[in-house]
């Protein structure tokens, strides 16, 4: 089928355009480049345009008459949302409803939302299963719930029908070298990590050494950015075969901590990464996990690339390729 893309030139969404295009479905690429890379966009044709542009979304529409949609496109710094709400509901729910509007007039009602564990904020037990509370601690993971129950209301309403995915750390670089991870700023912690490594920055920033954990330092559940794209073909394929609507988490149920990161970064890079620690970040969980056996059940989704050595080897092979260009 055709699949349109909305933020398809980025981290994510670049990988799951490959994983579509693998699995024989023909893609197009919507993103305004804010924070994607036309480089990026190498399966199926870019059309930059933003979401909350709704005349510029009707004519992507009428012009490739998609069947189902992916919808990645998102503001997604926690930091950066705590000092411009408003961008991010204008950019993410305002963004969404726009879309989910063109949707309706064309008759497209199958989508694959790319929701998040910042949905949940601090669980009450460990691993998180879908049914936590979601109890979001920022505008972004509140502007994802949102985006959450429009869905709902969609398909309540209209038969829509939707997987609203919610993973935990996306990490690592495609396997293949044709799309990877590069942020401006850059604030996930493996790229830092070898950023740090590479004296590209003057030291990695730690933030926390005194958590409940076994090392001190925060525990998160990091799983294959492949492994994630994965997923999301496997749901639209279980969404065009007539199943309902879902909620599920995406996760290894193995939470890692920033010590194991930076060590597995030394392991594989053979270079030091020089350490500042820092304070706690208010918000910080000490520990996020994800219980994905309903994504196992439903999908039978299960990763397949992310070990430790895996992530780090594959970001390693990625940075240290591009990162000496600076890509655009």
């Amino acid at each position: 089928m055709k699949v349109l893309l909305t933020g398809g030139a980025g981290y994510v969404g670049s990988h799951a355009a490959k994983a579509l295009s693998q699995a024989g479905h023909e893609v197009v690429v919507v993103d305004n480049l804010f924070r994607g890379h036309d480089w990026a966009a190498k399966w199926g044709p870019l059309e930059v345009a933003d979401l909350t542009d709704e005349a510029a979304l009707r004519r992507v529409f009428r012009s490739h008459q998609p069947q189902a949609v992916m919808h990645f496109a998102a503001l997604a710094y926690v930091g950066e949302s705590m000092t411009e709400p408003v961008r991010y509901f204008r950019n993410n729910v305002e963004g969404s409803l726009n879309l989910l509007r063109v949707m309706l007039d064309h008759g497209v009602k199958d989508i694959v939302f790319s929701s998040s564990c910042a949905t949940y904020g601090t669980p009450d037990s460990l691993p998180i299963r879908e049914d936590a509370p979601q109890n979001p601690m920022s505008p972004y993971g509140e502007s994802k719930k949102m985006v959450e129950l429009a869905l709902h209301w969609f398909a309540a309403c209209h038969g829509f029908r939707y997987a609203a995915l919610r993973y935990f750390n996306a990490a690592g670089c495609d396997p293949d070298g044709e799309t990877g991870e590069f942020h401006t700023p850059e604030t996930h912690l493996i790229p830092s990590i070898i950023e740090a490594a590479m004296g590209q920055r003057e030291a990695l920033h730690v933030f926390g050494d005194d958590f409940p954990t076994p090392d001190g330092t925060c525990l998160r559940d990091y799983v294959h950015v492949s492994d994630l794209a994965r997923a999301h073909v496997l749901a639209l394929h279980k969404l065009g075969s007539g199943n309902g609507s879902m909620k599920l988490n995406l996760g290894t149920g193995c939470g890692l901590s920033v010590r194991q990161m930076v060590d597995m970064v030394e392991q594989v890079s053979g270079l030091r990464v020089p350490v500042r620690m820092a304070p706690r970040r208010d918000g910080d969980p000490a520990a996020l996990v994800a219980d994905a056996s309903s994504a196992a059940h439903l999908l039978g989704w299960k990763p397949q690339l992310s070990s430790l050595e895996q992530i780090v080897g594959s970001a390693w092979a990625w940075q240290h390729q591009h990162l000496p260009r600076q890509l655009a």
